[in-house]
């Protein structure tokens, strides 16, 4: 018995030195990890961050429609050529004496009418637009990376739980076989089976217990928090796991993902801006308006200063740029239809992506159907090689042939429950509504 002893002593010594052993974990559902991350995850900061950024260009395209005022003081000294201002007359010097001339002026200048700002000012709120899409497309993102870590660390959390169950089965065997054996009914070779069994589950079980903390941290990481916050996941792999708030007909969640999907806002946003922008470009060749006025007080000195102004309409009629403006519209209008050429790709993706995630859960569901029954009949299976082996009628290579098929039949049916939560996130994040799974 000293070889399981010292086992089950390794397994202890490993959780004890865990990175995460001795702290107080973090209690989180998925339907609170799904949350946290859409709203929290530091990619969704990054992406609200490119939103103000967005709204802050808007404001700078909407200033060139805005009144601006400036202030100016100017102090001169100075002496000048007389006949470079066309003056020669009798008496007066070629070099005029230095003097000096204080001016305090405010200027005033606004836009009457200029479309061509105006238009991009549209384009940037198009834009704009497109940042916020953008910014939804990287919820949907963090949402369903955040499930996918919290279902991975399902799983590895349901496969510790089938090591130790199998470690339990192995220590059963074990002290059954020494029964056997003292009984006169069995070998010593059942024993060794037995105990060679034994270690090799709690070896297993270290392998999964170190899956699992990683899996943990991978949450952790997926949440943006700190990787030394272990969270305790409080939902196992469950048939309703990864459920979202959408239909379950194929052609109802495709004409919804087709209004919803943050991705295809985005390709919708940034066309519609590279139009404005075509406009804005063609509207330069437009007459501009503007309005100038400034208002100060000028003298010799300032004392004797007196106020002076000035008011000038100004009219701008652009003629030619050396054919700068077409070339810039040209680019403009390649990157619409760039813009229209990946909105229609992207909406056949979409559909392609819905259809895929429905043949893809209802082949796990399918598959889950079947894991469960060969769990089942693999339970049965070791009950009866153990009640053949207790009986003296077979040995324990029954018995451990059967046990090494439960081993298997468990996993299996772990994989299976987790490839259908995995498919059922995949479905919600084709349909646009990861942030709603729970």
């Amino acid at each position: 018995m000293m070889r399981p002893a010292l086992g089950i002593v390794v397994v202890a010594c490993a959780t004890a030195f865990s990175p995460l052993a001795g702290q107080a974990p973090l209690r989180l559902s998925f339907a609170e990890a799904v949350r946290h991350a859409s709203g929290q995850a530091p990619a969704v900061a990054l992406a609200t961050l490119r939103i103000d950024e967005a709204i802050a260009r808007v404001r700078q395209a909407r200033a060139a429609l805005l009144p601006s005022l400036d202030a100016a003081g100017l102090w001169v000294n100075r002496d000048f050529n007389s006949r470079s201002l066309g003056i020669n007359f009798p008496g007066i010097p070629v070099l005029v004496p230095s003097f000096n001339n204080y001016d305090g002026r405010l200027t005033a200048t606004q836009a009457l009418f200029d479309w061509s700002s105006a238009a991009r000012v549209h384009a940037a709120s198009a834009q704009a637009d497109g940042s916020r899409a953008d910014a939804g497309a990287t919820v949907e993102g963090a949402a369903q990376a955040a499930a996918l870590a919290y279902l991975r660390a399902t799983r590895a959390q349901a496969l510790v739980a089938a090591r130790q169950a199998d470690s339990s089965i192995a220590a059963e065997l074990v002290v059954l076989a020494q029964a056997q054996r003292a009984a006169g009914v069995s070998p010593s070779i059942d024993v060794t089976r037995a105990r060679t069994q034994l270690v090799a589950a709690e070896g297993l079980l270290i392998v999964a217990r170190n899956q699992r903390d990683r899996a943990r941290i991978d949450v952790a990481r997926a949440l943006g928090l700190e990787p030394g916050t272990p969270p305790e996941l409080t939902d196992t792999l469950t048939g309703t796991l990864g459920a979202a708030d959408m239909g379950a007909e194929p052609g109802v969640v495709v004409a919804a993902a087709l209004a919803n999907r943050p991705d295809l806002k985005a390709e919708l946003a940034r066309g519609t801006a590279a139009r404005r922008t075509s406009s804005a470009i063609r509207a330069e060749r437009l007459p501009q308006l503007g309005l100038e006025a400034d208002y100060g007080a000028n003298g010799l000195t300032v004392p004797s200063a007196i106020a002076t102004r000035q008011v000038a309409l100004k009219v701008t009629v652009p003629i030619f740029d050396g054919l700068r403006r077409e070339a810039r519209l040209a680019e403009q209008d390649a990157v619409a239809q760039e813009s229209q050429v990946r909105e229609r790709d992207l909406r056949q993706q979409i559909t392609a992506d819905v259809d895929t995630a429905f043949l893809n859960l209802r082949s796990a569901e399918a598959q889950q159907v079947i894991a469960a029954e060969q769990f089942r009949l693999a339970l049965d299976e070791l009950s009866q090689a153990r009640e053949r082996f207790k009986a003296g009628v077979a040995g324990n290579i029954d018995v451990i042939n059967a046990q090494s098929n439960l081993i298997r039949a468990r996993d299996t049916d772990i994989d299976a429950r987790y490839a259908a939560a995995s498919a059922r996130v995949a479905l919600a994040r084709a349909a646009g509504v990861a942030r709603t799974l729970h």
